[in-house]
């Protein structure tokens, strides 16, 4: 059954009525009274409703608490077993969720409905409801303005053990045959004992941590020989090729391994470490997880944020830098194929952009190309350097990309075009007595000396000369304050090291994460604007007085009418009494 509190419903008496003034402005100040006036009711409730009946089953734990729950306790990094507590004792959660009664029901919950609420969001993709439903809600509040974002990456990790080579191939075999001698256990007999002794047990993983350097070689090529023998003992065997942990061995052995199979023998072969893909398993309890060269294994989230373009301190401690957007995606993907997501996403949520300031592996030409359709301006330095004393940014160049003249003020004789490839012409006499011919891109032909380039070459050389330019420093300097929010998502939320694993499962908590730091960052703002909200007051209407009033007037009013009740029964019972005699 399903339980569900109408939070847009105001109560006739204050519930809130025995907190002190000052405990009770406190509340009211911080995060606790923002997110129960703003924020609570819309909380997606509704996306859980079809999960529950209205008519069968125990009643479940009120929907409103539940939603806040898992919000608070990725905000401030606990457990599940803290977050049960912080629940029954913590009044800040109380005030926040709006939990005016001190039942069971309502104050306590147990880690395993916590547990099996959050797997339901996690299943079904409902984190990401929760943060855009929330994230519009403070946008309309506090009335952000969405024209100028910055975006950057963050590395995180999952609740995995870093492996090296050997201990991937040792993992594998030995979650294999854990769970062949659990599922199919006539088939785990046929493996060989010897086999099973050295991968089975629970030390053996611990033996292959501790191999030398010097035996490292021979212990990589005999557990891969092991594995290779696993793969094709159960090759043709339906019931095992439909396990998972097999799937994994055949992947660890196609990724770490070279094959080489005929009809006399087979031989297998351990790659050298340059040939292995960057998204290769790294543990088989994370088979999501994948390497990058500059991170090491795990995670990448993406992150979106405004920001206020203004060097005044008090318009800045009044402006809330919304979070617009958050992804995760596995370590190996590059920031390059994450820009033009992260604007449609937030586009989708009423949060588009103007401007947005990214670093160099953002900002290529293709993505730049593809924002300014979306009426989007992408600032960011270029990649690389020109090898040239002189570029193509030196040359002076009409707006249609063609080139008027070279570095000495020389015009072209000619300029043809070619699909996207210019060829301009220079007279050779110019450039032969040129003082600067040998670091100039233009090169001798048989009739002249020429400039060969493309329209891509050209956008790049102008990003680069506009780059020396004080009015894109200028712009761009805002960029560096997105490094400040990576410090404050790890530092407030522990982001960086998650107790879970696998891809849906890390991209809840991160995605919640990112919505708890725009909850506290609103919290501030809230503050800033509502320093003492005794001192704003215009009128000493007090709707609680009203309340108590209308209370007392009831109670008094009942009182009055049962005493009249009873009289009137107690009468009737003496005239019965007199009529009777």
């Amino acid at each position: 059954m399903i339980r569900i509190k109408d939070h847009k419903q105001r109560e006739l008496f204050d519930p809130w009525r025995f907190l002190s003034p000052k405990r009770r402005q406190m509340l009211d100040q911080s995060w606790p009274g923002m997110f129960k006036e703003k924020l609570l009711p819309e909380l997606p409730v509704g996306e859980l409703v079809p999960f529950f009946t209205n008519d069968f089953g125990r009643p479940t734990k009120e929907l409103y608490t539940v939603l806040g729950v898992l919000m608070f306790q990725q905000t401030f990094d606990y457990t599940d077993e803290e977050a049960c507590d912080q629940l029954a004792y913590n009044i800040q959660w109380h005030y926040a969720l709006n939990i005016t009664e001190e039942s069971d029901s309502a104050k306590y919950i147990c880690p395993k409905t916590l547990w099996n609420m959050r797997s339901i969001l996690i299943a079904n993709g409902l984190d990401k409801t929760l943060f855009e439903r929330i994230t519009r809600k403070l946008a309309e509040v506090f009335k952000v303005d969405t024209d100028n974002q910055r975006i950057d990456s963050v590395h995180i990790k999952s609740n995995m053990r870093r492996l090296g080579r050997i201990g991937i191939f040792a993992a594998a075999i030995h979650k294999f045959l854990r769970n062949l001698k659990r599922h199919h256990l006539s088939l785990f007999e046929t493996v060989d004992p010897k086999l099973v002794d050295n991968y089975l047990p629970e030390k053996s993983l611990q033996c292959f941590s501790m191999v030398k350097p010097s035996d490292a070689a021979k212990t990589l090529n005999q557990v891969s020989r092991d594995l290779f023998e696993l793969v094709m003992q159960f090759e043709n065997r339906p019931p095992v090729n439909e396990m998972h942990s097999y799937k994994q061995l055949a992947r660890v052995l196609h990724e770490q391994c070279h094959l080489e199979i005929t009809e006399e023998k087979s031989t297998v072969t351990v790659k050298p470490p340059k040939e292995i893909p960057s998204d290769s398993l790294q543990n088989p309890s994370d088979p999501d997880a994948a390497y990058s060269g500059h991170k090491g294994q795990g995670y990448s989230v993406q992150i979106m944020e405004t920001y206020a373009a203004t060097d005044d301190a008090k318009i800045r401690e009044k402006t809330l830098n919304l979070i617009t957007h958050v992804d995760v995606t596995p370590a190996h993907e590059s920031d390059a194929h994450a820009l033009l997501p992260a604007i449609e996403s937030a586009a989708e949520n009423g949060l588009a952009p103007k401007e947005v300031l990214a670093d160099s592996l953002y900002g290529s030409d293709d993505n730049r190309q593809k924002a300014e359709k979306r009426d989007v301006a992408v600032v960011s330095p270029t990649m690389g350097c020109t090898q040239n004393p002189i570029g193509l940014s030196d040359f002076e160049s009409a707006p249609d990309g063609k080139i008027l003249a070279c570095p000495q003020s020389h015009a072209p004789v000619g300029i043809k075009k070619k699909k996207t490839r210019y060829t301009a012409a220079f007279n050779s006499t110019h450039c032969g007595q040129c003082p600067h011919q040998a670091g100039c891109p233009v090169k001798q032909g048989k009739k002249h000396h020429y400039l060969r380039y493309t329209e891509k070459e050209i956008r790049i050389a102008r990003r680069r000369a506009d780059e020396q330019t004080d009015e894109f420093k200028d712009r761009y300097r805002w960029r560096a304050g997105v490094e400040a929010t990576m410090s404050e998502y790890d530092r407030r939320t522990g982001v960086k090291r998650l107790r879970v694993r696998g891809l849906k499962a890390v991209r809840f908590c991160a995605i919640l994460k990112a919505l708890g730091i725009n909850l506290l960052r609103a919290a501030a703002v809230w503050i800033a604007v509502n320093p003492d909200p005794d001192d704003n007051k215009t009128s000493t209407f007090a709707p609680n007085h009203v309340f108590l009033t209308i209370k007392e007037q009831f109670i008094l009013t009942w009182r009055g009418l049962k005493n009249w009740v009873q009289d009137l029964n107690l009468n009737n019972k003496h005239m019965l009494v007199k009529n009777w005699a």
